[in-house]
């Protein structure tokens, strides 16, 4: 299939593919609360990349930054991986109607290990896994989608870049792709004219529906 007839489909991993979101506000707002003094740090910083965290909040403080990265290893070994509701139906139907697919994840390799060990199959349901080791700039910078169509051979006409967090949104708005966002991670009154649709979950969503979500 050549680029200007592939579909590709690009999912953001925390928050869209599996429900981790969750879990890491409240490891985030633990460290907010005992070097910062801030209850709500984990909002604060959702969809943000951990360096990205290090420069604005941390910066300078190197002990902190160490302890942090190690307290976050062990949290990611020990965390539940649980699909979002839909996904995999959806992703199957995809594979049908021939849809190139691929995750495309701030991530980096050991984290994803974790996940595969809870998940053998994972890597079977995508076309690619596309993690931050393959790119240079973190979102909200379009670079990992581009990345992605490029891999996939899709023109941003072709793609629907799927995500959950602020910067993921607009880094898919970058991009050129249709934009859907996931009411996961912020509630839908937070992410309107951020995605260029909205959606709970993946329960009611297949190919032909999303065919027709396609922007014009």
């Amino acid at each position: 299939m050549d680029k200007i007839n592939t579909i590709a489909a690009l999912f953001d991993f925390d928050g869209v593919v599996m429900d981790t979101e969750g879990q890491y506000t409240v490891f985030w707002n633990k460290q907010g609360q005992k070097y910062l003094g801030i209850a709500d740090f984990g909002q604060l910083i959702k969809g943000q990349t951990l360096t990205q965290i290090y420069d604005k909040h941390f910066a300078g403080l190197d002990d902190i930054q160490q302890q942090i990265r190690k307290d976050l290893s062990i949290f990611e070994e020990n965390m539940s991986y649980e699909f979002i509701p839909g996904v995999e139906t959806f992703l199957a139907d995809l594979g049908l109607h021939e849809v190139k697919t691929a995750v495309v994840t701030s991530s980096d390799g050991k984290k994803m290990a974790n996940v595969y060990r809870a998940h053998p199959t994972l890597c079977e349901k995508f076309d690619r896994i596309i993690t931050a080791d393959l790119f240079t700039h973190s979102k909200p910078h379009p670079e990992c989608f581009l990345l992605g169509m490029e891999l996939l051979g899709a023109s941003a006409e072709n793609t629907f870049v799927f995500e959950d967090s602020f910067h993921g949104l607009q880094a898919g708005i970058s991009s050129g792709a249709t934009v859907i966002g996931l009411a996961t991670t912020n509630s839908r009154e937070k992410i309107v004219g951020k995605a260029d649709f909205i959606i709970d979950n993946f329960i009611e969503m297949n190919f032909d529906r999303l065919i027709r979500l396609r922007k014009k």
